[in-house]
């Protein structure tokens, strides 16, 4: 009787750029790859197209993607054959693969359950500084450089307690939002189409229009995919209804919102902002948008930097487990769940 045939373990292979190996996985779930993986190179594609590349993807059965990723096109998939899973250790795909992977065979996850994590923290930090007035605060402290002694004769409306706090998308990170929301004494209302009065209350929320939310709302999240349908979605008509004072954050998509009518507003100081997106990025050097008192701007960050990359790693290396194991993915993608990524 011959000896029973030993499966060899699958080739690995990464791609993205600039982060190097170490920024993307800690020491322990780099040997969980090599237990699990033969690993063809531990230097990362930055491209395709040489000849050791398309020699490296022939010989490829998992790649790891991750930003900075070439996009995988039909021509891609021709030389890598053995291509069976693609594990994106970072947010959407939608810029790096389409309908040929699927149509392919080919298995795809990604980490966007890991990113969502400190976007959602991100935000969070955000609504809480936006009720409490924070930057309202921070300009009249400014000007006026003494003790305010708020805690004594402050009579106005800033303050968590109840407020109404607005959620333009229950999304992944919307949904992570309003976790983190629960044990805070808040009034959460919802935008979201596809959410019908049943999961609303299951998520503890208040369904109501768009422009409800924007004009009862005195801190707005944004949580929305960017899409056709919605972008733009907040344009001039929309932030009209805004009360004065009113906070918008953004950690979405900039596209949701028209930046030249967001701006308008905003140098007028009647509303306040955390924009950590906006379109393009970054602004022209010129925007008034550095400048602006009101405005918290920042450089894309909410999501996975320093070391909540790896975060983005240990999944990717969880799935990798799964995928090797013959085991159900737990953040698989389908061509469908794709069209709905930010």
């Amino acid at each position: 009787m011959s000896p029973p045939s030993v499966i060899p373990p699958p080739r690995l292979s990464f791609a993205f750029g600039p982060l190097g190996m170490d920024k993307l996985f800690s020491a322990s779930d780099q040997e969980r790859l090599e237990k699990h993986c033969n690993i063809v190179s531990r230097a990362p594609l930055l491209e395709f197209e040489s000849g050791a590349a398309r020699a490296q993807l022939a010989d490829t059965d998992i790649l790891i993607t991750g930003w900075g990723c070439p996009p995988i096109d039909a021509s891609v998939l021709k030389r890598a054959s053995s291509l069976t899973f693609i594990a994106h250790a970072a947010g959407s795909v939608k810029h790096l693969i389409g309908p040929a992977v699927f149509e392919c065979g080919i298995t795809v996850t990604n980490a966007a359950a890991a990113n969502a994590v400190p976007v959602a923290e991100f935000a969070l930090a955000a609504i809480l500084f936006a009720n409490k007035d924070v930057l309202r605060f921070r300009q009249l402290y400014a000007q006026q450089r003494r003790s305010l002694e708020l805690h004594q004769s402050f009579d106005g409306d800033s303050g968590g307690w109840y407020k109404k706090v607005g959620i333009v998308g229950a999304s992944r990170i919307g949904r992570r939002v309003l976790e983190l929301l629960r044990p805070h004494a808040m009034d959460i209302l919802l935008f979201d189409p596809l959410v019908g009065a049943g999961e609303a209350e299951q998520l503890g929320v208040e369904l109501v229009s768009l422009p409800e939310l924007m004009s009862e709302c005195q801190t707005i999240s944004l949580h929305a995919p960017l899409l056709p349908s919605t972008r733009h979605m907040i344009d001039a008509g929309m932030l009209a209804h805004m009360r004065d004072g009113a906070t918008l954050i953004n950690t979405a998509r900039g596209g949701l919102v028209d930046q030249t009518a967001l701006e308008a507003e905003l140098v007028t100081g009647r509303l306040f902002a955390f924009l950590d997106v906006t379109e393009p990025e970054a602004l022209p050097e010129n925007s008034p948008l550095y400048d602006l008192p009101n405005v918290v701007l920042t450089p894309h960050i909410a999501g996975a930097i320093g070391n909540e990359r790896q975060r983005l790693g240990r999944l990717v290396v969880d799935e990798i487990e799964r995928f090797v194991a013959g085991k159900p993915l737990q953040h698989s993608l389908t061509l469908e769940s794709l069209q709905h990524q930010a």
